[in-house]
């Protein structure tokens, strides 16, 4: 698959088959994340695996939208220092879970990012040192329906470039 083609058909998929992911698939995935691109080198970041069924199901409930990690193959926990330390901390996360989840398409394997609304309860969880922080975990897992694969983008479902770029400086409606 080429990088423009799974960045024009990716779409958050949130309900999974319930097959389990290769050890391969996974390591692709993580290792596409450690890949990543940071600001100054610093890859500020600690994935932390999670394919438990029972550690899934709680994970799904410590977040408003989180639940389709409930149905999940793996879950991501991005750990990252603290985000008050350096505005572009949760930025570079941004960039890993962006490869990860590329990276998982390329393979046929769905994925959509959850919030952590709970985070002290993700620490009790997962027992990640206190000073490392969870705001973001990514579900993983072959899509319900495969055919979420290779259906069209949805219509309507992006604004279009007219309206989001702008060149050298700010004019509205140009």
């Amino acid at each position: 698959m080429q990088v423009a083609d799974a960045i024009r058909t990716k779409r958050a998929v949130r309900q999974f088959d319930g097959q389990p992911l290769d050890a391969a698939s996974v390591h692709t995935i993580l290792d596409a994340g450690r890949r990543a691109q940071s600001s100054k080198n610093t890859q500020p970041w600690l994935f932390l695996a999670i394919q438990d069924r029972d550690t899934l199901e709680a994970m799904s409930r410590l977040g408003r939208y989180a639940g389709h990690m409930a149905g999940a193959a793996l879950a991501v926990a991005i750990l990252t220092p603290d985000p008050a330390q350096r505005w572009s901390i949760l930025f570079d996360a941004g960039q890993a879970a962006a490869y990860m989840q590329l990276a998982g398409w390329e393979l046929g394997i769905g994925s959509c990012l959850a919030t952590i609304y709970e985070p002290d309860t993700a620490r009790q969880l997962l027992g990640h040192p206190d000073d490392l922080h969870l705001h973001v975990a990514i579900s993983f897992g072959y899509p319900r329906d495969p055919s979420e694969l290779s259906a069209p983008p949805h219509r309507g479902g992006r604004h279009s470039f007219e309206d989001v770029v702008r060149y050298e400086v700010w004019k509205d409606g140009a």
